[in-house]
């Protein structure tokens, strides 16, 4: 059965050894990994499962270490005297890969790369060896699959311990913001101390339905490593009460360290946290479709007419005004939050506007080499983004261009790249034409010819 997690960071200047003195300027977390492992320990677990942000991370695959053991020391950190040796629970992982097998869920043991523990595991398994722990461990990996994905893993790993009779305690590996300092090594974004102040809430109240709707483009601006640690860790708590406590958080040196200890309670379909957070999506994409404009209306309704019976929609014969005349489109196309496809043209390429969202619509879905093919199950999930493009001008000066106004076209010979205005995090022109440059392949020093256009956006 599962008795309980704790959320903890993993900063390596932690350890005496590697800190030399810094570490004294987190002593507040180090106290409370103290106590977070003290808890552990006295909760007798036979296994530890700890999911590691820094273990071998796939995009569609959660790896599960394979072996009877491992080892690890510091010498990354200048200091390899500092070793931990685990033994694995190889029931555990037996029984936690059948039922993923069962259910054609993406995890295992195939692919690893390296069998020595990595940092963000050998941090906390430091400080519970040190409190006395001598159980087994299992340790995986995250992925970029959804929140659902990670969520349901955990949801297996609870069911794995409860069909074992294990006694397990989930380990939940991760830092919060890496920008919370402009002195930092990672300088600053406010987006930074924003994600760790919700992170806080989440871990204080045991809001797991806050920490499981939490903005990817919050946590991406964040730069944060351990939200997918903790959506694996809510989910081997699902429908059940939580009793949570928020033992300490810091940042001094620029890296939030949020360190918690939650431990389940009576059954409580209240907590059903993956099927409301579900359902206020579904609201949500309701609600966006009701208000969807012909723009939107014909982008969605283009690939779903595609996925579904394989041919292009027909253009509508009674099209609206807006979408008669010639113009360059791009579609985006999102799920959960996250792009899941955008595919454009900077010029006209059909005989009006329809067709152009047509079938860039199909091409942004199905074409886009950044992602897998948008399958039919995925269709209700999609949010759509529509940008009709004014004609590109040539201009002779990056003065004459605005982040927030104008695209831009960097092009030099037949290489061209092309970057949309008003994008999150691009905040400069000197941004804007060097990411530009970087997507038509033209390097920092070449000569190019700029142009501007505008974009009429729909959302």
């Amino acid at each position: 059965m599962l008795l309980g997690a704790i959320a903890v960071p993993h900063p390596p200047l932690i350890i005496p050894e590697v800190g030399r003195g810094q570490e004294k300027g987190i002593q507040s977390t180090i106290d409370a990994y103290r106590e977070a492992a003290k808890w552990v320990v006295e909760k007798d677990p036979e296994t530890v499962v700890v999911t590691s942000p820094h273990s071998v991370m796939y995009g569609d695959y959660f790896h599960i270490s394979p072996g009877e053991g491992a080892r690890g020391d510091f010498g990354n950190f200048r200091a390899p005297e500092v070793k931990v040796t685990v033994e694995y629970d190889a029931a555990f992982r037996k029984q936690l890969c059948a039922l993923a097998d069962k259910e054609d869920f993406p995890a295992g043991i195939m692919g690893e790369k390296s069998a020595a523990l990595d940092h963000a595991t050998l941090i906390p398994l430091h400080f519970l060896q040190e409190a006395g722990f001598k159980g087994k461990v299992i340790r995986i990996g995250l992925s970029g699959l959804s929140r659902r994905h990670h969520y349901h893993l955990g949801e297996m790993i609870a069911q794995t311990a409860r069909l074992l009779k294990r006694p397990t305690v989930l380990v939940a590996s991760g830092d919060l913001s890496h920008k919370l300092l402009a002195e930092g090594p990672y300088g600053f974004d406010p987006a930074g101390p924003v994600f760790d102040e919700r992170m806080q809430e989440c871990f204080r109240d045991g809001d797991f339905l806050k920490l499981l709707a939490t903005p990817n483009a919050l946590a991406d601006s964040a730069a944060e490593c351990g939200l997918r640690s903790f959506w694996i860790m809510a989910g081997a708590m699902d429908r059940r009460q939580v009793k949570s406590r928020l033992l300490a958080y810091e940042g001094p040196f620029g890296v939030g360290y949020g360190t918690a200890i939650f431990e389940p309670g009576e059954r409580d379909e209240s907590r059903a946290v993956l099927d409301l957070y579900e359902q206020e999506q579904r609201e949500k994409i309701a609600s966006l479709r009701a208000k969807e404009d012909a723009h939107l209306a014909l982008a969605r309704a283009s690939l779903e007419h595609f996925v579904k019976r394989h041919e292009y929609l027909p253009v509508p014969q009674d099209l609206p005004e807006e979408l008669t005349g010639r113009h360059g489109a791009f579609v985006s196309i999102k799920k959960d939050g996250a792009l899941r496809g955008c595919i454009g043209t900077f010029l006209p390429t059909r005989d009006n506007l329809a067709q152009e969202i047509i079938y860039n619509a199909v091409s942004a879905g199905l074409n886009d080499p950044r992602f897998s093919q948008v399958t039919e199950a995925e269709l209700e999930e999609l949010v759509y983004d529509v940008d009709v493009l004014t004609e590109p001008e040539p201009i002779d000066s990056p003065a004459k261009l605005d982040v927030r106004r104008y695209g831009v076209i960097v092009q030099a010979g037949n290489r061209r790249g092309l970057l949309l205005p008003d994008l999150e995090g691009v905040d400069t022109v000197e941004q804007q034409i060097s990411i530009a440059r970087r997507k038509g392949g033209i390097g920092e020093k070449e000569k190019v010819q700029l142009y501007r256009f505008e974009v009429e956006r729909h959302v």
